[in-house]
C-alpha cells in the first residue's frame, strides 16, 4: 500500500504495460496491482506534426484498449519517447541502428517524454499528462557506443539506452524527474491518483 494516496486510489490497479521497468517503479512504491498489457501494434499509425504530443496519444490510446476490459479498475498505462533535433528515437531495429542513436545523441542534450493515462470507465476517471526530461550525455566515441550496444541493454528501450543501468555511464546529467526516463514519472503517476483517490 502506497502511504501518500488513500486505498480508494489505488485500489483494483491494474498496469496496462509489458515494461519491467515500470512494474518495477510502481512495486517500488508499495502499489498492488496486476499487469495487463496493450499490444504493441496499437503504436502503429499514431503521429502528430508535434512530436512532444505522440508519447501522450499512445498510452491514452493503450489504456482505454486496457480498460475496456477492466471497467470496474484503474488502469495506467505509458508510453515513453526520446526526442532530438524534433525527431523521435523509438526503440532501436537493430545494433546498427541503435549505434546511429547513440552517436547523435553522444555529447549532447535530448528530451525524454513520457506519457501517462489514467482511467476507470465505472468512476468516469479519463485522466492524461505528460513530463518531459531533459538529459545530456557525456562524449562518447565509437568504442565507447559499440562495447555499450553489446551488451544488449538498450535493444528494447526508447534511444536505445537505459538509464538506470550500465547506461548510467552514458549521462552526464539529468534535469527533472529520473523516473521518467526510466519509464514512469513517479510524482505526476502519485499527482493524478491523489485526484481520484475521494
Amino acid at each position: 500500500m502506497n502511504p501518500f494516496v488513500t486505498p480508494h486510489g489505488q485500489q483494483d490497479l491494474v498496469l496496462a504495460s509489458r515494461s519491467p521497468r515500470r512494474a518495477g517503479i510502481l512495486r517500488g512504491l508499495g502499489f498492488d496491482f496486476i499487469i495487463d498489457p496493450a499490444p504493441e501494434s496499437l503504436e502503429d499509425g499514431v503521429t502528430h506534426d508535434d512530436p512532444f504530443v505522440v508519447p501522450g496519444l499512445l498510452a491514452v490510446r493503450k489504456c482505454a484498449h486496457v480498460a475496456a476490459r477492466h471497467p470496474g479498475a484503474l488502469v495506467l498505462a505509458a508510453d515513453t519517447v526520446v526526442i532530438v533535433d524534433g525527431e523521435i528515437l523509438n526503440k532501436p531495429a537493430d545494433d546498427a541502428q541503435a549505434c546511429a542513436f547513440l552517436r547523435r545523441l553522444a555529447g549532447r542534450a535530448h528530451t525524454v517524454v513520457t506519457g501517462v493515462a489514467l482511467r476507470c470507465d465505472a468512476r468516469g476517471v479519463a485522466l492524461a499528462a505528460s513530463e518531459r526530461t531533459r538529459v545530456s550525455f557525456r562524449n562518447l566515441d565509437d568504442g565507447d557506443i559499440e562495447r555499450y550496444v553489446a551488451t544488449g541493454e538498450g535493444r528494447d528501450k526508447a534511444g536505445s539506452y537505459a538509464a538506470q543501468g550500465v547506461g548510467a555511464g552514458l549521462i552526464r546529467s539529468v534535469e527533472g524527474c529520473f523516473f521518467n526516463v526510466v519509464g514512469l514519472p513517479v510524482a505526476r503517476v502519485l499527482d493524478m491518483l491523489r485526484e481520484v483517490q475521494t
